[in-house]
């Protein structure tokens, strides 16, 4: 049955609307902060997941120390919300995006991630085009085949270029292990660490990331922030991971059943451009409170196919739902505003404001 919220949050909003409890949002965030503070690490959040400097403000004012940023215009967005200390956990390259770079640096303290010498290579401008110098850390890849130097003789060789480097400090180590990988970072880590005290150099930072790496957190000696985004919201691939239950899902997809056309069929009103076409390893493209029976079974861009065949209970014409998402990240950047909740009370809506910077 349709809650009242649900049809009040249809009536005001329209459908499909992405949700958010700022009760959960709140408990989310102090028992992330609470992981970093018990293994006496620095939390430093992702807001990639978010895209919100208000968010951004409740997690600084919780404990966090500095913030996360993917691309620079995330970054951008959140200097002008008064954010500060930012890291840019990305390789920055072009003319464009270093002059950019410069006027982050004149208004925030600000440190950028590198894996290659060509992206190292760049960065002088920058610092000089703001008149000051700029922290830099080595991205190291420990196993997740993503981004990242990966060796701990290239981890050390790329320091030694960044500390050569004019107007650039080498800062230390970002890295992103596999959740099962922390041994052989940890071996990383300590063949990389000898190395640069052969070279004179040290690493003031030894960043880790991922909200499925919060049940390692502490484990990795030398570690000195931790970079969780996911973990202000989750979703259903964090439930699989066993890094969240239900109950810690704060955002939720308000959906219209649009159409019954056949008994074991239905449609949504909520498709790949809401919920996204992210499946994320899991079974179907989202889990419905109402209905958990049914499964979300592939996309047009605006509908999202319900088979009903193993409900027994099953949504009519009209029905509100509401829909755990797979990869709540993706889901995020595809609206202007996150409605607000407090449990079963509407609050308003919060501005997606750094939704698209993409670059």
């Amino acid at each position: 049955m349709m809650t009242p919220l649900a049809e009040e949050i249809a009536r005001i909003y329209g459908t499909p609307a992405v949700v958010i409890d700022l009760d959960k949002v709140e408990a989310n965030i102090a028992r992330t902060q609470a992981i970093c503070d018990a293994a006496g690490i620095a939390n430093r959040p992702h807001i990639k997941t978010h895209k919100s400097p208000e968010l951004a403000r409740w997690q600084r004012d919780a404990g966090a120390r500095g913030i996360t940023c993917q691309k620079l215009g995330e970054a951008e967005v959140m200097a002008d919300g008064g954010l500060d200390d930012i890291l840019i956990s990305y390789n920055i390259l072009g003319e464009e995006k270093l002059g950019r770079l410069a006027s982050l640096m004149r208004r925030v303290s600000m440190t950028v991630a590198a894996d290659n010498p060509v992206t190292v290579a760049g960065l002088p401008k920058a610092a000089a085009m703001a008149e000051r110098p700029l922290d830099v850390v080595v991205e190291c890849d420990t196993g997740r085949k993503r981004a990242g130097v990966e060796t701990p003789g290239e981890a050390v060789e790329l320091a030694r270029q960044i500390a050569g480097s004019p107007g650039l400090r080498f800062a230390g180590f970002l890295m992103y292990p596999p959740e099962d990988g922390w041994p052989a970072t940890q071996t990383f880590l300590d063949i990389a660490t000898a190395g640069l005290t052969d070279a004179g150099l040290e690493a003031r930072i030894v960043s880790t990331g991922g909200t499925p790496n919060l049940v390692n957190v502490g484990k990795l000696k030398g570690a000195t922030e931790h970079r969780a985004g996911t973990s202000i919201f989750n979703d259903r691939m964090q439930m699989a991971a066993g890094v969240a239950s239900l109950e810690d899902c704060a955002l939720l997809v308000y959906s219209t059943v649009v159409s019954r056309a056949a008994p074991e069929r239905g449609i949504l009103d909520a498709g790949s451009k809401t919920l996204t076409s992210d499946i994320g390893g899991l079974d179907g493209h989202g889990f419905i409170l109402e209905h958990p029976e049914a499964r979300i079974a592939r996309f047009a861009e605006e509908h999202g196919f319900l088979d009903l065949a193993k409900c027994n209970d099953r949504p009519k014409v009209g029905d509100v739902v509401r829909i755990v998402p797979n990869h709540v990240c993706v889901v995020v950047n595809m609206v202007d505003r996150l409605v607000t909740v407090r449990g079963d009370r509407l609050v308003g809506d919060i501005p997606v404001a750094a939704r698209g910077r993409l670059a």
